[in-house]
């Protein structure tokens, strides 16, 4: 049996889906990697500021604040680029294809050599 939280998945769909364990064991790891960087990153943040407090004095509540916020961000992304990297597992080990994540390429149109005909038999360069 798959725990996924706090919830248990059946055995059949548990059987359905082999790379289930290994995707909840993913993503619980990028929700904690995202707690981590959000705790560091606001006491980093913290004491960074502290230090800059010497040159430019401001109150404490806007230390906090930045703080807070900064991280907030901070976490966001790691938290956003870790579980996409779950995603990805999961296609590949549902699939069993990696899935292309870069943008798609636009063509450019072909230059055409010598003048062209319309269709109402003008002739263009």
């Amino acid at each position: 049996m798959v725990n996924l939280g706090i919830t248990r998945v059946d055995d059949e769909i548990a059987a359905k889906h082999p790379g289930l364990g290994r995707y909840a064991a993913c993503q619980s790891h990028a929700l904690m990697k995202g707690t981590g960087t959000f705790a560091l990153g606001a006491v980093a943040l913290f004491g960074f500021q502290k230090v800059l407090q010497r040159k430019l004095p401001y109150p404490l509540q806007w230390n906090v604040l930045i703080s807070v916020v900064g991280s907030s961000f901070g976490s966001y992304a790691v938290t956003r680029w870790e579980t996409q990297k779950c995603s990805d597992l999961w296609l590949l080990l549902e699939s069993g294809k990696v899935p292309d994540r870069l943008p798609p390429q636009e063509s450019k149109p072909e230059e055409s050599k010598g003048p062209k005909e319309t269709k109402y038999g003008d002739i263009m360069e």
